[in-house]
């Protein structure tokens, strides 16, 4: 469980060249809406991104709970390394894609969907490999939602209920975006940097627990308890902290060069007069 860390808390500190980025989606890079369609994306955050990339030799990662295809969509036209679903799916940095065998989530989708047809304000997103239960439209209903989707596993081991912001997940079993990151860490680029992970939500607990250990920076974004040992306080202030990496990542600006003053030999001659 995560543990508060408030009397440790600090900003994070700047973003070395040496660094493997990791970076949740929701709540982290952009802010959360009713329903994962509706969230915006800030109009400079794909360029953002593109470029400390290349500063960071392609070590930038989204790790999130989304699906890839969603995550691809919404920063188009870039095509990140990335794990999807908690590290279900994991695209690494050669565009290799590696994807855990779906198991059976019918009998679960169907818990699922006739709980949002008898409830107003429930939303069921299928998944690739989980179900995801919605109630920010109706947050009233978490004890209803937790309820529901634990009996539906609850004799099945291959499965374990995942608790988010407002959305209760079944997910299979073992599957966690520190393991995720665990492996991009393996790999090159990502290989011999420090890893520094920012998220939001209980869901990225796992991936603090990987990073800090390892020497690495664990940033929780918003408020509530965590591992994390640096915060920020919302997607806004992940943002200007991401420009401030950029800008310092990219080093000094170099002042214009002065344009060469006119001498005698570059000036016009004076025309004759007509």
């Amino acid at each position: 469980m995560p543990k508060s860390s408030s009397s440790n808390e600090q900003l994070p500190p700047p973003l070395g060249r040496d660094a493997a980025l990791f970076l949740d989606f929701d709540g982290t890079l952009v802010g959360l809406a009713p329903t994962p369609e509706a969230i915006e994306i800030p109009p400079a955050l794909v360029s953002l991104l593109g470029d400390l990339s290349d500063q960071l030799g392609g070590a930038l990662a989204v790790v999130s709970g989304r699906q890839i295809d969603s995550i691809d969509r919404f920063l188009a036209p870039l095509r990140l390394p990335a794990a999807g679903e908690h590290g279900v799916q994991r695209r690494d940095a050669k565009g290799h894609m590696q994807e855990q065998r779906a198991p059976d989530l019918v009998p679960i989708l169907e818990v699922a969907n006739e709980l949002a047809r008898v409830h107003e304000g429930l939303l069921v997103e299928r998944k690739h490999a989980a179900i995801a239960l919605h109630y920010r439209l109706a947050p009233q209903l978490e004890a209803v939602c937790r309820d529901a989707m634990s009996r539906a596993i609850a004799h099945d081991p291959q499965f374990e209920l995942m608790h988010g912001k407002f959305v209760f997940e079944v997910k299979p079993a073992g599957i966690n975006k520190g393991i995720a990151i665990d492996a991009f860490m393996t790999e090159a680029p990502f290989a011999g940097r420090t890893p520094v992970f920012l998220g939001d939500d209980t869901t990225d607990e796992s991936g603090f627990a990987v990073v800090q250990p390892r020497g690495g920076i664990a940033v929780k974004v918003g408020s509530g308890p965590s591992l994390a040992l640096h915060r920020l306080e919302s997607p806004r202030a992940v943002y200007e902290w991401l420009v401030q990496a950029r800008d310092q990542l990219a080093g000094p600006k170099k002042a214009p060069t002065p344009e060469a003053p006119d001498t005698p030999e570059t000036q016009e001659s004076p025309r004759s007069p007509e």
